[in-house]
């Protein structure tokens, strides 16, 4: 019996992407000691334990969604369409809980410990249909038709705006677009869609701010972009704060828990540090080597799904790495960008380096259905 369960964690262990794993692990650790030193003012560990239990799941999760086929998985569809309308439905019912901005994006259930945001789970699922539609729509039918865009834009419109009118989480939403433009780009949709997507994007955008159905505080975190000085005392707070804990690390910054800011309880001191702004509390304590080692290893990671998308023995598969690649480059980039005040405070995370159980437990299943499609990419006889 002991021989069995051995062998089968061997398979398991041969047949996953142990490079990923090790990134993202390196990754993730980083993270908790970045929120050990950035909780450390509080006095409890609670912070440190939750990301720890999370990750500790998460590697579980990524050898598990590792063994799935997501091709066998995706014909499921109807089922896991109906499981993201359903998941985002639950925001409105009493376990939906506003986050403290005003966006009711979290789920309260009373017998879990922690929160949950549907937004992380449903953007594995969200990937996995659009990359079953890109391929089904790429071999079956024509990419540059108008129905096939007109099919795809559907899908997007549908699931972005459900969530957004439940929500109000328009980070999350933005993701998902991203994500979106990233996997239509991979599966070579002309470049006209692309320029009449973002043309219609910007007018919509703009009618929404002149109907003022963005809210004034949302309007002045971006007019806060241009202006500096536009209400220092409140929604430029945030990034203004950021800067200085940023500039003050230098090069080699001030000291792992010795950081002025970050281990500070004063209510001038840098807010969100541990989840938002953790990239300034890295700049403060680490400086800029330490930024600069956050960005290698995410990059890493970036670079690792990318390579395994290239060398993917079905458009789906390599669809689905794609997917994931963008998600992971869209939020670092926008969250390295709140922290540098040249991005808006839409409450996008860094991965694997912030606080957020539901969030580091997504990011490695989401691995994790990379690893599975490096190893449907390995020739049979190393998977047996």
């Amino acid at each position: 019996m002991l021989r069995r369960a051995r062998d089968f964690v061997l398979d398991i262990l041969r047949q996953a992407d142990l490079l990923l794993l090790a990134l993202c692990c390196g990754a993730a650790l980083f993270g908790i000691v970045m929120i050990a030193s950035a909780t450390n003012y509080m006095g409890t560990p609670r912070y440190v334990i939750v990301q720890f239990c999370a990750t500790v799941l998460g590697v579980g999760l990524y050898f598990l969604v590792s063994l799935l086929d997501m091709g066998e998985l995706s014909k499921k569809w109807k089922w896991i369409f109906l499981f993201n309308i359903l998941f985002i439905l639950l925001l409105k019912t009493p376990f939906g809980v506003d986050d403290g901005t005003g966006n009711r994006a979290w789920l309260k259930f009373p017998f879990l410990p922690v929160s949950i945001q549907p937004a992380e789970i449903i953007k594995m699922t969200f990937v996995l249909l659009l990359a079953k539609q890109l391929a089904w729509l790429k071999e079956e039918r024509d990419l540059r038709s108008v129905s096939s865009i007109g099919m795809l834009a559907g899908h997007l419109l549908f699931m972005v705006g459900v969530y957004y009118v439940i929500s109000g989480d328009m980070g999350s939403a933005l993701v998902y677009i991203f994500i979106f433009a990233c996997m239509c780009f991979a599966a070579r949709v002309a470049t006209r869609w692309f320029v009449m997507g973002l043309a219609g994007g910007s007018f919509a955008f703009y009618l929404l701010w002149e109907l003022d159905f963005i809210s004034g505080y949302m309007k002045d975190r971006f007019l806060t972009l241009f202006d500096h000085n536009l209400d220092p005392q409140g929604v430029s707070w945030h990034q203004n704060r950021s800067l200085l804990a940023l500039g003050g690390g230098k090069l080699t910054g001030q000291g792992l828990f010795q950081g002025t800011q970050t281990q500070s309880e004063q209510s001038w001191s840098l807010p969100a540090r541990h989840t938002d702004f953790i990239f300034s509390v890295i700049g403060e304590e680490l400086g800029m080597l330490g930024c600069l080692l956050v960005i290698a290893l995410l990059a890493a990671i970036i670079i690792r799904c990318l390579v395994i998308a290239k060398n993917a023995k079905s458009r789906m598969d390599a669809y689905i790495c794609v997917g994931i690649a963008g998600m992971l480059i869209f939020q670092t980039i926008i969250n390295i960008g709140m922290c540098l005040f040249i991005m808006p405070v839409i409450g996008l995370t860094l991965p694997f380096i912030s606080y957020g159980g539901s969030s580091v437990v997504t990011l490695f299943a989401a691995m994790g259905m990379v690893s599975g499609v490096q190893k449907r990419s390995m020739p049979e006889w190393l998977r047996k």
